[in-house]
């Protein structure tokens, strides 16, 4: 008989405080991830978690620390009073550039007013499909069974192009949600990488960035008014090629 200690369900349970605050590494994101998903008591912690965050924000007001706060953890690390206010500066930028790192910088320096959070939305879409039993809803090489496949379930069907005689074979599509709209995205293969291409339409901001984040690498550009967001942990001259032939492939 086996015998689940207390033990366990506490580490657990400190993963999800962990997920939530941003401090696991990507293995460990897709491993509580798929955890959660069969576990209801973690997602329910997940849940509550996020919501008593949010709580406090909304409800408690922001206070500026007490006076006494700097000369008390000045007194802490030892700092001497004719130091202690470049060294003071010196501590807090410390500590913010370790905050930063531990919580995932190159996550933060991925948003900007351009993309606001189509980032974070377009690579949410490519971890679900990566845990689903399916990475996509329609599952064709053929680019005439894709493209109409996403008539009548999204507003506008997206560009479809085969790559694989450049060695990107379409693999499929699937309807993901990014700000509340339900979008296009194709899935491509690798040898053993997936790679989502999201196609929002309407762009209101041309972009072309190339960046990481979460352990996966990111390429985003514009083009005909679409922008499109290619999300793999393929390596990034790969993707970079992937992303140049499709750009470059006759409609």
């Amino acid at each position: 008989m086996t015998i689940v200690t207390h033990g366990e369900d506490d580490r657990a349970v400190l993963l999800v405080h962990a997920y939530v605050d941003g401090e696991l590494d990507p293995a460990n994101v897709i491993a509580l991830e798929q955890r959660m998903a069969a576990e209801p008591k973690l997602a329910a912690e997940q849940a509550r978690v996020v919501a008593l965050r949010r709580a406090l924000r909304e409800r408690l007001p922001q206070e500026a620390a007490p006076p006494s706060l700097e000369a008390r953890v000045g007194r802490t690390v030892g700092l001497t009073a004719a130091r202690a206010r470049p060294t003071w500066l010196a501590l807090a930028a410390s500590v913010l550039l370790a905050i930063f790192a531990s919580s995932g910088g190159t996550w933060y320096a991925l948003q900007s007013p351009a993309d606001d959070g189509t980032a974070e939305a377009v690579i949410a879409g490519h971890l679900r499909a990566l845990m689903a039993p399916q990475a996509i809803d329609v599952a064709s090489s053929d680019r005439h069974t894709v493209k109409p496949w996403f008539n009548g379930r999204i507003p506008q069907a997206p560009r479809v192009i085969d790559l694989a005689q450049d060695g990107f074979p379409l693999l499929g599509g699937r309807v993901d949600v990014v700000g509340r709209t339900p979008v296009p995205s194709l899935v491509y293969g690798r040898r053993q990488h997936l790679i989502s291409l999201t196609a929002i339409p309407d762009a209101s901001v041309a972009i072309d960035k190339s960046q990481s984040a979460r352990g996966y690498n990111v390429i985003a550009w514009t083009a005909d008014g679409v922008n499109y967001w290619a999300v793999s942990d393929l390596n990034p001259s790969e993707l970079q090629t992937f992303a140049r032939l499709f750009r470059d492939a006759p409609s």
